[in-house]
């Protein structure tokens, strides 16, 4: 007993123990260690390790599902609205703004677009009907990606509609009609049907919860005419080397998933899902690079301006006069030299601050509420609403899930209790309506 506590008392910090027995001393070394546990691994295998699984679990996040589902059904929701909005605003003014009575004639532009090569089918043909065509089905597309109705297919007619328009006259935009230009490129990539639209609600109501299944006559339909065209145009020199391949690597892609859907639903529709995961993955990130690209941009080239410096630029935007549709409001706003200053040098702090921003979420979601209020002061008192509505279409790819989810429960119960208003009988009358035409 008296050699344990000697044994217990003489341990050295050092990793040795010193044994008294037989009147002399022996140094033994002394390990840590618990019995019946193996010795840890050294702190570079533990790193590689750990490094391993992050990227074994972002793997399986990227490949399992579509991420953010949520996000990228609220940029397809505001960009498709935000630019049927803008259809509509512009109808009576369509010819002058892309048309046949645009100062931006149909040979100048042809001409300036053998330098830039932008693409744009309303130079196939210079006639009224061709442009009234395009310029309606622009409309559409941005109705049916609106709604989700065909997401693949309205997606890309959503795109070719927009580069049709602005590459036609693309000297009467602002930035929200950049924001738009890109973002719509972007989302041909992604799949941003998946909730929140009519090809989700198809999809659960199917029995193998595919959106495009084998008996989709309508889909087959759509493609197959955009088949048909794009042979056409084709056939007729119409398209550039890079936009022929796109479009013809994006039919061959949607056949082949179709035909591997329906035919080979094994480990070959896995693979394809797989692929089609990441390849939005990367839109998805693309499309998060781009809006911090254009905050950090604008953010630092406000601090080489002398007014931005001064704190004084908020003050000389509010008086000009055709920007202003509320003269006396931007004049009460511009009166405050206190506020003036917060919201210039404010202004700057945020768009250069926004990028660092995103890797806390609580500070995050603040930064975005701060920006959406930003831009929507930017709307109502410099009358841009449809460059606040791109940018806040924008800034919803940073939103929680957890707080779009709750957006959409309240605006489901909206509804419902939108429905509660009805008689019971009209109610009754219209369920019972499709049944008897039926």
């Amino acid at each position: 007993m008296e050699q344990s506590v000697r044994r217990h008392h003489d341990r050295l910090f050092g990793g040795a123990v010193v044994d008294r027995q037989g009147g002399g001393l022996q140094v033994t070394a002394y390990s840590p260690a618990t019995p019946g546990r193996e010795s840890a691994p050294p702190p570079r295998a533990r790193l590689r390790d750990r490094i391993g699984a992050v990227v074994e679990r972002g793997f399986r996040r990227i490949t399992s599902g579509a991420v953010a589902p949520y996000q990228s059904a609220v940029i397809r929701i505001g960009f498709s609205l935000t630019w049927l909005a803008l259809l509509l605003r512009e109808w009576v003014h369509r010819n002058q703004l892309y048309g046949a009575d645009s100062p931006w004639s149909w040979a100048m532009a042809r001409e300036w677009n053998a330098t830039n090569h932008a693409f744009t089918i309303l130079l196939w043909h210079d006639g009224r009907l061709w442009f009234e065509i395009v310029y309606m089905a622009a409309m559409a597309a941005s109705v049916m990606l609106l709604l989700g109705w065909r997401t693949r297919t309205a997606s890309l007619l959503f795109m070719i509609g927009v580069l049709a328009l602005q590459n036609r006259n693309p000297f009467v935009g602002n930035g929200g009609d950049n924001v738009i230009h890109i973002m719509a490129i972007y989302m041909v990539f992604t799949r941003c049907g998946q909730v929140w639209s009519l090809d989700a609600r198809r999809a659960a109501d199917s029995r193998d919860g595919d959106q495009d299944g084998g008996r989709d006559v309508a889909g087959i339909a759509m493609w197959a005419c955009f088949a048909a065209v794009l042979t056409v145009v084709t056939g007729l020199g119409k398209l550039s080397i890079g936009w022929a391949l796109l479009l013809w690597g994006f039919l061959l892609a949607q056949m082949a998933w179709w035909l591997v859907r329906n035919y080979a639903p094994g480990e070959p529709r896995t693979v394809m899902a797989m692929v089609g995961n990441v390849v939005h993955a990367g839109a998805m990130l693309v499309i998060a690079v781009q809006v911090c690209l254009i905050y950090s941009s604008s953010g630092w080239y406000k601090i080489q301006g002398s007014l931005w410096q001064d704190g004084t630029a908020i003050y000389y935007a509010l008086h000009l006069g055709n920007v202003t549709p509320w003269p006396a409001l931007s004049h009460a706003v511009a009166s405050s030299s206190l506020l003036i200053l917060i919201l210039s040098y404010g202004t700057v702090i945020v768009e250069v601050a926004f990028p660092f921003t995103l890797f806390n979420s609580r500070v995050r979601t603040v930064m975005v509420a701060i920006m959406m209020s930003m831009h929507a002061g930017i709307g109502i008192l410099l009358g841009l609403p449809f460059f606040t509505m791109a940018m806040i279409a924008a800034d919803s790819l940073f939103l929680p899930t957890a707080v779009l989810r709750w957006l959409s429960d309240r605006a489901a119960r909206a509804v419902q209790w939108t429905r509660s208003l009805v008689p019971a009988p009209l109610m009754a009358q219209e369920q019972t309506e499709p049944v008897r035409r039926a």
